[in-house]
């Protein structure tokens, strides 16, 4: 089938989900056109990204060792660490898309402003050039870590309140020397920029404030990157988590042990918490602990223990919400806890030429999670995949969800988290099922190519 008879696809975004799923239409023959917002591709791990979205700062180093996060024909040097920086990272990304020559079937500095669909069923797409275009398909890549969850607190505060999101090093955006600083928040960017400010030179005083006590996990076990040693796939999860408890209490010991408030939670009852030196920076003293914040008063905090601290700097690393701004129908939007159910994370039922890729916090990689997306996506617009029925696929979402966010506690944070592992294995289980029901229905393409002839 040549590429005029495949449903042409627009690609918002050219971060690691959108040039991995370019690369992948680019492979079938499947035409399609991908917009980024900046001047490279990257998203995320370019680090001061013109585009505004690029939660990167200076030190960091990704979480996920390189044995996990290299697309699967593209491997990482030899000769990287075990956790590489975000450099790396960001070099690996623009040689990727020079390796498979996508460069030039990428625009960049273009936004996708809107993209609604018309009473046909097409895309009609909108750039921050004027220009409109119509697509047959429709891929959201626009990431899910660049609109920044900042809390409201009652009170005024005269220093300087902000997102990690905005933080670049201990002088960017603010010079934090002799500065009482205080992180909000006890996920990895708050560890990261807590262990960093923490060093005696900089911050005063660095408090870390949160509501809940969180089990801070190793980089390191064994001597080993600590994603290297997950249990094998045939082990049931209760089992699993059950000896990883054991081995973490047997390890680390409780955390009250570092002066960190002992967690509500069992470990893996949340996203992990990673680092390899926020504890020994807690234990020797160079990190404080409060509880959440009540009220801003002036120069100082008030923490609903009652303590009050004179402070200069909030930064929250609070998270992010999940954002698609070209959308303006509410059926395309995640619901106000930020839960967006979908089939296999990408597919809306009753919507089917419209893919979500890369809309996960999956354990232990996100980098290369929608490169498995997209060996159905091409398989579906090239005829060879077909969708369960709606009411299938509805049964398949109910049972994925209640398996994925069962053993965490309720938070927005953990709306999207899945199983690396066990996700690979199932959609290559469901690519396969879909290849029968395609046969079955003479390999029709589920979404014809009729943009060209509407544009």
């Amino acid at each position: 089938m040549s590429s005029s008879e495949l449903p042409l696809t627009c690609i918002i975004g050219a971060g690691p989900s959108g040039i991995t799923v370019a690369k992948r239409l680019q492979d079938f023959g499947i035409p399609f056109d991908c917009f980024e917002a900046s001047d490279e591709v990257g998203g995320n791990w370019y680090y001061k990204n013109p585009n505004g979205m690029s939660a990167c700062y200076q030190s960091l180093h990704i979480d996920t060792s390189k044995w996990r996060l290299a697309f699967e024909d593209f491997p990482v040097p030899a000769q990287w660490p075990d956790f590489p920086h975000h450099s790396l990272l960001f070099q690996y990304f623009k040689d990727y898309v020079d390796h498979f020559g996508l460069r030039e079937k990428i625009t960049f500095n273009t936004k996708v402003v809107t993209a609604e669909r018309t009473a046909a069923g097409l895309w009609d797409v909108t750039l921050s050039t004027g220009e409109r275009r119509i697509y047959d398909a429709l891929v959201v890549a626009n990431g899910h870590h660049w609109d920044p969850r900042l809390p409201e607190y009652p009170g005024e505060f005269d220093g300087v309140l902000m997102h990690s999101h905005a933080y670049n090093d201990p002088f960017d955006p603010i010079d934090m020397r002799g500065k009482n600083v205080v992180v909000v928040g006890m996920g990895n960017s708050g560890l990261d920029i807590a262990s960093e400010l923490s060093q005696r030179y900089l911050a005063n005083k660095l408090t870390v404030s949160a509501r809940r006590g969180v089990w801070v996990m190793p980089k390191y076990v064994n001597g080993k990157a600590g994603d290297k040693e997950i249990a094998p796939a045939w082990m049931p999860r209760t089992l699993r988590l059950a000896l990883s408890r054991r081995f973490l209490n047997k390890t680390l010991g409780p955390m009250e042990g570092y002066g960190l408030p002992r967690p509500d939670h069992r470990p893996f009852e949340a996203h992990p918490s990673c680092s390899g030196e926020f504890l020994g920076r807690a234990g020797s003293g160079d990190i404080a602990f409060k509880p959440a914040i009540e009220a801003l008063e002036g120069s100082q905090v008030r923490f609903v223990d009652g303590s009050v601290e004179d402070v200069d700097v909030i930064i929250c690393a609070t998270g992010y919400d999940i954002s698609f701004p070209f959308f303006t129908d509410p059926d395309l939007l995640p619901d106000g806890e930020q839960r967006m159910p979908l089939f296999k994370r990408m597919v809306k039922p009753g919507i089917d030429n419209l893919f979500f890729m890369g809309l996960a916090q999956a354990m232990p990689t996100l980098v290369n999670f929608a490169e498995q997306q997209s060996k159905l996506l091409a398989a579906y617009l090239s005829g060879t995949y077909r969708l369960p029925s709606h009411a299938e696929m509805h049964s398949i979402i109910e049972v994925d969800e209640a398996y994925n966010l069962g053993p965490f506690y309720k938070s927005p944070r953990h709306t999207i988290q899945l199983e690396f592992d066990r996700y690979v294995r199932e959609i290559t289980k469901e690519i396969e099922s879909g290849r029968k029901r395609a046969e079955t229905a003479g390999n029709r393409l589920p979404v014809p190519a009729r943009a060209l002839q509407n544009a």
